[in-house]
Order: structure tokens, then sequence, then C-alpha cells
């Protein structure tokens, strides 16, 4: 029997608002799938300052049929306000569409042009969320880079925009379908991926990876079935 951590009836879920606007996308000197870097437009939205939470989850799982996370039986995936994880992407979309009937507005997985726009913080031409290189080497980080497993968000992972732990801590589901070349034929305006895949996208890094922090541009993917223990998800929603 998996213990189901503290929970809500209406879990609080902080959104921030995002002006949008236009940003490159992606990277030319870096890897195959982040090319060609190209010019998008995203729509002012809104999105959670934090990946969902174990203690947010609890409540999805308490009033609903859906299963708990396969991993809250160890301790140190429990951590109530640390992200949930093992997730599917099929998990991330049932919590969101739950959610959004709790608080009377649609929140949703973002598009992996939003995860990118969201993740750079304001910044037109970063690899991280601050314009430093040595960005994940400072010493205020040092616990980020020996984790060995899913972190309570803190300050020092906050980008301009004020959401935590953009290039760290754990993958992201976003509502794409993964496509390595998709680069190449997408359109400059909201782009939302290819019309079907086997796979779908994510963003961010994990505490599981020997290099903990992942570079804002960078993409990832996985079975939408697969539920892994450095995987978890953020909610977005639509501009008020």
């Amino acid at each position: 029997m998996i213990d189901v951590p503290s929970a809500r009836t209406a879990p609080a879920v902080p959104l921030i608002s995002l002006p949008g606007g236009t940003f490159i996308m992606g990277a030319d000197d870096r890897r195959r799938d982040e090319r060609p870097a190209h010019p998008v437009s995203i729509a002012p939205l809104r999105a959670a300052e934090r990946p969902v939470s174990n203690d947010q989850y609890a409540a999805f799982v308490e009033h609903t049929d859906a299963p708990p996370p396969p991993f809250w039986s160890q301790q140190h995936f429990s951590i109530p306000d640390a992200p949930v994880v093992g997730i599917s992407w099929h998990d991330a979309v049932a919590y969101c569409e739950w959610l959004s009937e709790q608080v009377g507005a649609r929140l949703r997985l973002p598009t992996e042009a939003e995860r990118e726009y969201a993740a750079r913080g304001g910044l037109p031409a970063a690899d991280w969320p601050e314009p430093s290189a040595a960005w994940p080497d400072q010493a205020i980080r040092a616990s980020v880079a020996t984790a060995q497993h899913p972190h309570v968000p803190f300050d020092a992972c906050r980008n301009g925009f004020g959401l935590y732990c953009m290039a760290d801590n754990v993958h992201e589901w976003c509502s794409d379908w993964y496509d390595r070349s998709y680069y190449a034929v997408s359109p400059s305006s909201t782009p939302t991926g290819p019309a079907s895949g086997s796979r779908r996208a994510s963003r961010g890094g994990s505490w599981r990876h020997r290099i903990k922090f992942t570079r804002v541009s960078a993409r990832s993917s996985l079975s939408p079935n697969y539920r892994y223990n450095d995987y978890g998800f953020r909610v977005y929603a639509d501009a008020e």
C-alpha cells in the first residue's frame, strides 16, 4: 500500500503572467534537434511558478481513481513540496483536466515553444535562466548539483519571470509530439508540434542525470506511457 501525502480539496497553483512576444527558439551551435534556430511568436500566457508538487498531486489521487505515482513508497519521492515524479504524459493531462474543473479555468501542458520561452525568463539568447555561462556552477546551487532526488524549489533556481527550476530538478512534459527535425518546418506563430509521433516532448533538467542542469533550448522526449522518477510537469494557462 502506498501512502498518499497530505492532500487538499482545492490545491493552490500560483500562476505567473508572462507577456508573450517573439524570441529565437533553438540554437544553431548546439545539438542537431535544436537546429535551425528560428523566430517564434508566443501569445501572452500564464505558467505555474513551480512544478506540480506531491502535495498538489495528492488531491488528484484522493478525489479521483488516478493511481498514486509509483515512487511514493520511497521517502525521497514523497516530500510534500518537492515535484511529483513517476508521472506519465497521460497522467499529467488528466491532472490538468481535473484541476481545470476544480478552479473553473482551463489549465494545460505547455507547447515546447511556450516552455522554452518561459524558461528563458526574458533573456533572448541565453543558455541558462541567468545571463552567465557559469550559472550552474554557482556555489549556492551546490546542493542541486549533487542531488539524489527531486528538491524543493528555492530562489537560486528562479528565472527572470519568477519561475522556479526551469533548468533543473525534473523533466517537464510538453503537449507536443516530438520530432527532432520539426524546427525545419515549424511555423513562426504559436507552433504546436507535429501532428503525430511516438514520443512526447519534454524540457528541463533532471536530478537523476550526472549533470543536473540543462540548457533552456535543449530538448528531450519520452513515450507518453512511461513513468520515470525524474519526470514531472507544470501547469500553464492562456492569459486572462
